[in-house]
């Protein structure tokens, strides 16, 4: 038998070993697991960080609350106002910024009151209970309270954006020596738009310095947009008590 030549033997063994490489390099996939990932682009920022079962623009903002405070309805003991927050037009809480003082009152007022509050809450309107032992003070409240939720009706009524803005607020009741004197300030942001005395000294002299006074203190209040106005010659009294029921207004509409 002839015997193959070493040589040959060298060259053939050399071309399988090409082969085999060849075929290797024919079956390996284009890119491997690395360069893939290498490639991917990266997941976004919010994507990372978005809690699990939330949405990448976050929790809607919540309601935005509101206070309203409602005219000084007199009793014989003593005025009583109401003050509501409301919030998604529901009332989240009641208080009273005024109730009787005295004696008496003082024990009334703490028994009735927060009864009183409780009840609205619960109810959200002014159809509540009064507080027996204490009917003057309860009529007082609801009479403040229905004024409140009148002021909360004006605000939620329809419109365009600009007027639900709008906000109005009363000022505490400001003792005179010829009678009390309110002021209810209407405010676009923090802009007075309207201004009126709800209260203002009434009898023979009283009424004719209140009709002087009252509309040039109204105007002066819109056009100062503060309580820093001019008191009205003559109404010295009237005009004293408006500025200060006009800043107690301001107060709580800056609050």
């Amino acid at each position: 038998m002839r015997k193959s030549h070493p040589i040959r033997r060298v060259m053939l063994a050399t071309a399988a070993t090409v082969s085999g490489v060849v075929l290797l390099l024919s079956l390996k996939p284009a890119s491997d697991p690395a360069s893939a990932s290498a490639a991917a682009p990266p997941a976004s920022a919010a994507a990372q960080e978005s809690p699990q079962g939330g949405s990448g623009g976050g929790a809607p903002a919540s309601d935005r609350a509101g206070t309203v405070t409602g005219d000084a309805a007199q009793t014989p003991y003593g005025a009583v106002r109401v003050r509501l927050t409301v919030s998604g037009g529901k009332i989240t809480k009641a208080e009273a910024v005024e109730a009787p003082k005295g004696p008496t009152s003082d024990e009334k007022t703490a028994l009735a009151v927060p009864r009183l509050n409780q009840a609205v809450l619960a109810t959200q309107n002014a159809d509540i209970d009064s507080v027996s032992g204490a009917t003057y003070t309860s009529t007082g409240y609801k009479k403040s309270l229905q004024s409140a939720l009148d002021q909360v009706k004006k605000g939620s009524g329809g419109g365009s954006p600009g007027a639900a803005e709008a906000r109005t607020v009363t000022g505490s009741a400001e003792q005179t020596p010829y009678g009390a004197v309110q002021v209810r300030v209407t405010l676009s942001g923090k802009k007075i738009t309207k201004a009126e005395a709800v209260q203002a000294p009434k009898g023979p002299t009283s009424d004719e310095k209140t009709a002087l006074a009252v509309p040039r203190l109204n105007q002066s209040a819109v056009a100062a947009g503060s309580a820093e106005i001019d008191s009205v010659s003559g109404a010295t009294y009237t005009s004293t008590g408006y500025k200060k029921s006009l800043q107690s207004a301001l107060d709580q509409a800056g609050g």
